[in-house]
């Protein structure tokens, strides 16, 4: 058998292997099979390095992962290296490159492509006659090699006009309706791209002379999601399209703000739930539902997205609304409900701290939100926490500075001086805002009246002080509910308050007991008002679910600016750490002393070495007690937390990019208002109320046929019928209720007409 080769390498070489390695020196580059130079050659030579290595991979000298870990190329381009040895040997690497053939555009060709632009036909058609690419063709003409007979063409436009104003009047809409097969033809055979019918106007945004493309609805049959229009006249009644001049920049381009903003709520109705996913829908049929040949691709959607939310845009607008919504519903708005929701991160941009998640039961990464809703689960606003310490921190700080500036209807100091009981508005939480403290400090600064679960109740109450009595939840339902009131002191003496306590009797036995300090309301509104609670978490649940409210909008992060809340110093959390192993060590050697102390041994030639182990483990465990003692008086030495400023840089984290994501989630709470709206109206035709938001869910994503009447000013929207009679009455009241809101499209005259096809005209 041969004899194998010591691991030997010449000193100051890079090992590729046991046996290969490679020096470099005075720029040339010295093969070596142990300490035996093999080849060598200029370290530029980039040719004689691809065939040697090549080489090297081919007699089995050496590995493909050899190669790219030592001199730190691709592995595509070693396989590639690796297939031309093959193929070729050592003289396919010397070999002179054959020069590049004649062009396709051959003057043959030429020629005979312009004798067919000429005879009338179409670039499509002379590039299928010819066997030519269509952008190569394209290409042509635009150059100048070719030239279309007839007017200019669209690409050829001159740039002495003036700037082209938006029409006032829409044109007359085709004599014949197409339907989907017809549209989809005309779609793809667009010559700038899918669904781009409308070249003229494309290239006049182009170049500066359109500002934003006109809404022109046309005459069409069975257009996809054409059920989302129904959803027009609850977006505008929740603000969709107010303020957008005032909070945006201007959009320049064929899209406006305003088309964008409709798009992003079409989006999120008809659970097109990224902007990635729009590309699997067709565009030019989502244009047809905004009056535009097509919606606009990712890439300029995501470009769009990027100028609107510039400056703190998406914030501005978001605020502005919230405002609107509080004023809108001031019966609603004197009790709001405020949770917590993680929205976790598994990327590895930046390292966010970790927070625990109920859903899940576990500590993840993420960054916190904290929603404010009403009674019903309709969301009023958002706080995001990068840097977060808990409920009660972002309650004080951001959330009830906000509410005592927007929250409509609020008694007046002389009012709140006459009524010592009277409270300014109420907030609804769960247990994690449990605090007496807290409850003291809201009343007396602010006259804020906190209702939440006891987190530490006493003893049960007698059975005998509960008494049957109905409640209307928030919806108007009606429970019969046994509940008992009494007053209780929770806190200590000197940090706690007087709260009225009401605790509801289950059918198990188990009693659930609430506190509240909104002392001029009774037993049965805290109960309701407690038990309605569970509107924000289907909120949640619905919004993960439908919307994807935890989606990522971008891959991108930012810095977080000066703060003065202080966070988690990275020592102590080490040094807790430290304590916790500590301590998990030293309780398992205490259960291991306990149990061989209990277990004395019987036999005496084995009592020694019973207690020379007993003694063993009593060392471990003073030794144990000790090293815990100092560890814990090294953390109590340690700052808990420090402020931002002073964490070291290889401690700080940054935070996720949050204006666009601020300009999705707003849009989506505008959707879920509306669809709540709708939702509510459909519910009093549905024997089942539960079936409303599916009812919703399908007239989204119902076709529907579109007929512009410009001599009426009316767009009729014709809605294809749903699965079941009983679907279609509950629709046919929602349409009639839309049509008496008598709203008109966005940036057009004309009146939104819907009816419901197969049935009567809804009036």
């Amino acid at each position: 058998m041969p004899q194998a080769l010591l691991p030997l390498v010449h000193d100051g070489a890079t090992p590729l292997n046991n046996e290969i390695s490679v020096v470099r020196s005075d720029s040339r580059c010295t093969y070596f099979c142990g300490i035996l130079p093999v080849f060598h050659h200029h370290e530029n030579d980039h040719v004689s390095f691809r065939m040697f290595t090549s080489q090297l991979v081919c007699q089995g000298t050496c590995k493909q992962v050899d190669i790219v870990k030592a001199f730190g190329v691709t592995a595509k381009s070693v396989k590639r290296n690796v297939k031309k040895f093959r193929e070729g040997g050592i003289e396919s690497f010397y070999q002179t490159r054959k020069p590049r053939g004649a062009t396709v555009l051959t003057a043959d060709v030429i020629a005979k492509a312009q004798d067919s632009l000429s005879s009338g036909q179409s670039r499509r058609e002379v590039s299928e006659t010819l066997n030519l690419k269509y952008d190569t063709l394209r290409k042509a003409i635009n150059d100048g090699r070719l030239r279309e007979p007839g007017p200019v063409s669209a690409t050829h436009v001159p740039l002495q006009p003036e700037i082209v104003p938006l029409p006032t009047s829409m044109p007359e809409s085709p004599l014949l309706p197409t339907d989907k097969s017809q549209r989809s033809v005309a779609d793809v055979a667009a010559e700038m791209g899918v669904g781009c019918t409308r070249p003229e106007e494309r290239v006049l945004a182009a170049v500066g002379m359109l500002q934003g493309a006109p809404t022109r609805f046309e005459e069409c049959h069975d257009v996809p999601f054409g059920g989302v229009l129904c959803a027009l006249p609850a977006l505008a009644a929740n603000g969709l399209f107010d303020h957008l001049q005032k909070s945006f920049p201007t959009l320049i381009g064929y899209y406006t703000t305003l088309h964008i903003i409709i798009l992003l709520a079409y989006m999120a109705l008809c659970r097109i739930k990224t902007v990635e996913q729009l590309q699997y829908e067709s565009p030019g049929e989502l244009g047809k539902l905004m009056g535009l040949d097509r919606v606009p691709e990712v890439r300029c959607l995501r470009y769009k997205l990027a100028a609107l939310s510039q400056n703190n845009a998406p914030e501005k607008w978001a605020a502005i609304l919230s405002q609107q919504w509080l004023q809108d519903a001031p019966e609603l708005a004197g009790t709001l409900y405020v949770d917590g929701h993680v929205r976790l991160y598994h990327g590895t941009l930046t390292e966010l701290p970790k927070r625990y998640v109920s859903r899940q039961r576990l500590c993840l990464r993420g960054t916190t939100d904290y929603w404010v809703n009403d009674a019903v689960g309709k969301p009023f606003f958002r706080v995001e926490r990068p840097i977060d310490h808990g409920m009660l921190e972002a309650i004080k700080s951001d959330i009830v500075p906000r509410l005592l500036q927007d929250v409509p209807g609020q008694p007046s100091d002389e009012e709140l001086r006459a009524d010592r009981y009277l409270c300014r508005f109420v907030l609804v939480f769960d247990r994690e805002g449990y605090s007496p403290m807290f409850f003291k400090e809201m009343w007396q600064s602010h006259r804020i009246a906190c209702i939440t679960y006891h987190k530490f109740p006493k003893e049960n109450w007698s059975v005998d002080e509960f008494q049957e009595t109905q409640v209307t939840l928030s919806r108007g339902e009606l429970v019969t509910l046994k509940l008992a009131e009494r007053g209780t002191w929770v806190g200590s003496q000197r940090e706690g308050l007087w709260v009225r306590e009401v605790r509801k009797l289950n059918p198990d036995g188990h009693q659930t007991s609430l506190i509240s300090s909104a002392y001029e309301h009774v037993a049965i509104e805290d109960a309701g008002r407690l038990l309605s609670r569970w509107c924000q978490e289907n909120f949640f649940k619905y919004m993960m679910e439908h919307y994807k409210i935890d989606l990522l909008n971008e891959y991108s992060t930012e810095k977080i600016p000066g703060t003065k809340r202080p966070v988690v110093n990275p020592l102590w959390r080490e040094m807790d750490s430290l304590v916790r192993t500590i301590q998990g060590k030293l309780s398992r050697q205490q259960a291991m002393f306990a149990a061989h102390t209990i277990r004395p041994e019987t036999d005496l030639n084995e009592v020694p070495k019973w207690e020379t182990r007993k003694q063993a483990l009593k060392e471990q465990v003073e030794s144990l007690e000790q090293e815990l003692n100092a560890a814990k008086q090294k953390r109590k030495e340690t700052a808990h937390h420090v402020k931002w400023d002073d964490l070291p840089e290889q401690s700080k984290f940054e935070k996720l990019s949050p204006s666009r994501k601020h300009l999705t989630d707003t849009v989506k709470m505008i959707a879920y208002r509306a669809e709540t709206a709708m939702t509510i109206i459909v519910r009093e035709s549905l024997s089942r109320e539960d079936d409303g938001r599916s009812l919703i869910r399908d007239l989204m994503r119902t076709s529907a046929d579109l007929s512009p009447d410009l001599e009426s000013g009316e767009l009729r929207v014709a809605v294809h019928p749903m699965s079941n009679p009983r679907s279609n009455r509950a629709v046919s009241e929602l349409l009639t209720a839309l049509n008496a809101t008598e709203t008109n499209y966005p940036g057009t005259t004309l009146k939104l007409k819907y009816s419901l096809l197969g049935t009567a005209e809804t009036a």
